[in-house]
């Protein structure tokens, strides 16, 4: 064995071989690492496709090219087309075909010049990744990376790369963005004649382009197709027939169904890159241009009140997904307009659309059941003064009421009670990002639009309440909490729910709020909604912004939920711009566009208890509540206060008069359960609920217990700070008082500043005019109680 392995050993010592060895070892590792990594590094055309694949809109490449990025699927007809064309023996040689680089050479030494170059696809390949220009040296460099080349992808790979990156003539690359620029189609849906056009395009792009040398395109395409027919590609008929059909004049221009959508893709894919700038989207091209139909026909009636912006959304209730971004009006021929904003991530001004999380959140911690009473009079909270859209107050009024016609002042008084600063992050773990500064900047003007909000998030918030609601059957009454999250708008892969016992939001609290946004209207408007007839049960509400810059429409069904925006992307406010007048309309068109839900939300009696609830007031039933229904609440509800607004009184044998035992013995009293509100509330109430019963008097000679609960100043409120405009003669005006008691024919004796100024008997107003400054208000009833307001008046 050693004398065999000697001479080898002997042989391989000698400076020729070794050197040999070393160049082979050399040229090995440059013939491995000479392809460049990646091969193409020209900017790409950003690309987004409906949830089907087809193209609804593309932006220009960086460097001022369409090009789409790579597609590793080829047409057919292009793979034909393109071989019988550039490289007949593609399939069968190694990167370079010796028979066709033989016939160059002799062409072009018969010529005296280059008129055949007998690259073959790959070697193509090659040029376009290295952009090498034409000489011996780099067809030699090409030659061999086309080779290399060949040894680690496929023959459809490189196809693949030749399709994505050959130039078609002007500044189009790839054959994705010539079918779209010059027939308006995708590749796989042209013809042959078109096909074939397109495949002749990279031989010599700056010659021969679709407006420029047409007979030069059109004999080329005609050679082609005589040449498939030859090959027995395609038959006699089809290579006829194809020859019949036009050769492209001029590039068209792309599908621009979702342009807001495509800005909004490049956005984020500038914050967090992906390995490809085309994405397919979960959009329904139909939908979308239904919608895109719908804006625009709303666009022209608003107008003419120079309303000129309008955007909707439409989500998918169970995923999330987007199936229609509309993100504003398409009129980019005219800057004003400022069509190019995307008004659905836009922050803005959402009015009452937070109310219903209010709701939601109220009755979830227990602190109302759905019909509980709330407080709606003159209101003022640290100097804020929150008033209803009609400028009325209704006393009191039960939860859901106030919601579905969308109260100010019962919603702040609300607010005050489950404390701004826990709804603040409330919104936030729902997925709100846009309140950027602290609870206490928003302070109780969060629920009346005094923060901001995107139709994105608002969208998704109400998404994920149906999402929760739709899941609680399917978990057996357990929580997902991954049912918050935002709205996507591609494609997301299943994640395996993590379940909890409980949830952000309970099942319950989410249905009684729903059941409270189906009959959702406007206070001054209250028969508009019977205006919109839809096919099916919507739980819906509206928002208006102050200064009337916004107006809003959320709907929710248990499969779709649908955001619409009107106002001015510069924020110009106008005359009638609210949310019934301007988004319900469109809300309820795009509704009808979607299929109807068979079934409404299923009740989750798993996540309610059985309870007494005093019918009067919607709070738990006392022991003073005389009318009580059983009412199935949520679970929470058991913690929800007893009824305030009952308690026994004794009356006179006779029922007309109050007593007490210093004027009347406990026998001869008859006693009565009664409800009785505060005065303020009472003032307001009893002028809208007939069936309202004021306390009878006390009758004389019986001394009143002593209750400071039986008069109340409505305006101004303790603390006000109070401007009085001038009157037309240039005089200061006045400024009218208003108090409320709860004894008919009560008198209350004014004072301002301990000075006595007048009496009032049952209508208690009193017009003051006070000069700048603070004062004292003392009222002084007919028994002796007193009330004292501070409050200043301002000099501007």
């Amino acid at each position: 064995m050693q004398a065999v392995l000697k001479p080898i050993k002997t042989y391989l010592q000698k400076p020729k071989v070794i050197f040999l060895l070393v160049f082979l070892f050399v040229l090995t590792l440059l013939f491995w690492f000479c392809l460049p990594k990646p091969l193409f590094k020209s900017p790409t055309s950003y690309v987004i496709d409906d949830d089907q694949g087809q193209l609804l809109g593309a932006s220009i490449a960086t460097d001022g090219q369409w090009r789409f990025p790579y597609n590793d699927s080829v047409p057919e007809k292009f793979k034909k087309c393109i071989i019988a064309f550039e490289d007949k023996r593609f399939e069968h040689h190694p990167g370079f075909d010796p028979l066709a680089l033989g016939r160059a050479i002799k062409q072009n030494l018969l010529s005296k010049k280059v008129t055949s170059g007998g690259s073959t696809l790959t070697m193509q390949v090659i040029r376009m990744a290295t952009r090498h220009q034409r000489s011996f040296w780099n067809k030699f460099l090409e030659i061999f990376m086309a080779m290399r080349l060949e040894l680690t992808h496929s023959k459809n790979e490189i196809l693949a790369l030749y399709s994505s990156n050959a130039p078609f003539g002007s500044n189009v690359i790839g054959l994705d963005a010539a079918a779209w620029r010059y027939f308006g189609r995708s590749p796989d849906k042209l013809s042959w004649g078109e096909m074939a056009a397109i495949a002749v395009l990279p031989n010599s792009p700056s010659l021969v382009h679709p407006g420029k040398n047409r007979l030069i395109l059109l004999k080329k395409r005609n050679l082609l197709l005589n040449r498939l027919y030859k090959q027995g590609i395609i038959d006699s008929t089809t290579a006829a027939l194809a020859k019949f059909e036009p050769v492209p004049d001029r590039p068209m221009p792309l599908p621009s169904f979702a342009p807001h959508l495509l800005q909004r893709f490049k956005n984020d894919h500038t914050t967090k890159p992906l390995d490809l700038t085309r994405i397919q989207t979960s959009i329904k091209s139909t939908l979308q241009q239904q919608v895109n139909d719908i804006l625009e026909q709303h666009h022209q009636v608003l107008k003419a009140n120079d309303i000129n912006n309008i955007a909707a959304i439409v989500l998918d209730v169970e995923t999330g997904q987007t199936l229609a971004y509309a993100g504003n009006i398409a009129h980019h021929e005219d800057p004003q307009m400022e069509s190019d904003v995307d008004v659905i991530d836009a922050p803005r001004s959402p009015g009452s659309t937070l109310k219903p999380l209010l709701y939601a959140s109220a009755l979830h911690s227990g602190q109302i059941l759905p019909n509980s009473l709330l407080p709606d009079v003159p209101t003022l909270i640290a100097g804020y003064h929150p008033e209803n859209f009609d400028l009325g107050y209704d006393g009191a009024v039960p939860a859901s009421k106030a919601l579905s016609r969308s109260l100010n002042v019962p919603a702040v008084k609300l607010l005050q009670q489950f404390k701004y600063e826990r709804f603040y992050d409330f919104l936030q773990k729902v997925g709100i990002t846009t309140l950027t500064k602290p609870a206490n900047h928003y302070g109780l003007s969060l629920i009346l639009g005094g923060g901001e909000n995107t139709l994105w998030e608002l969208s998704g918030a109400y998404a994920d309440m149906a999402r929760v609601l739709n899941h609680y059957s399917k978990y057996n009454g357990k929580y997902n909490p991954a049912d918050f999250h935002s709205p996507v708008y591609s494609k997301q892969p299943t994640i395996e729910p993590t379940l909890e016992k409980s949830g952000l939001l309970d099942a319950a609290s989410i249905y009684y709020t729903f059941q409270a946004m189906e009959e959702v209207m406007r206070p001054g408007e209250e028969m508009l909604w019977q205006q919109f007839s839809s096919t099916q049960r919507v739980a819906w509400k509206t928002g208006t912004s102050f200064g009337f810059r916004d107006g809003w429409a959320i709907g929710i069904t248990p499969k779709y939920v649908v955001g619409v925006w009107v106002g001015n992307t510069d924020g110009e406010g106008r005359p009638g711009l609210t949310g019934i007048n301007t988004a319900a309309p469109a809300l309820f068109e795009i509704f009808r566009l979607l299929p109807v839900a068979r079934d409404w939300f299923e009740m989750p009696t798993a996540e309610m208890v059985r309870i007494n609830v005093c019918r009067q007031t919607g709070y738990r039933a006392g022991q003073y509540c005389d009318d009580v229904d059983e009412m199935l609440v949520p679970k929470s509800g058991l913690k929800a206060p007893v009824c305030p607004y009952h308690q026994l009184i004794h009356l006179s044998a006779d029922g007309k008069y109050q007593v007490n035992g210093n004027c009347e013995s406990p026998d001869n009293m008859v006693n009565k359960k009664w409800f009785v509100l505060p005065p303020s509330m009472e003032y307001y109430y009893k002028a809208r609920n007939y069936q309202y019963h004021v306390l009878p008097p006390f009758r004389d000679g019986c001394t009143q217990a002593e209750n400071g609960n039986t008069m109340e100043v409505i305006y101004p409120k303790d603390g006000a700070k109070i401007y009085i405009p001038l009157e037309a003669d240039g005089s200061r005006g006045r400024m009218i008082c208003n108090a409320a008691h709860r004894l008919p024919g009560m008198k209350i004796f004014w004072h301002l500043d301990d000075e006595y100024v007048g009496e009032t008997k049952d209508f208690h107003q009193m017009a003051l005019n006070p000069p700048p400054g603070k004062h004292t208000l003392t009222l002084v009833d007919g028994n002796g109680n007193t009330i004292n307001i501070g409050f200043e008046i301002l000099s501007k």
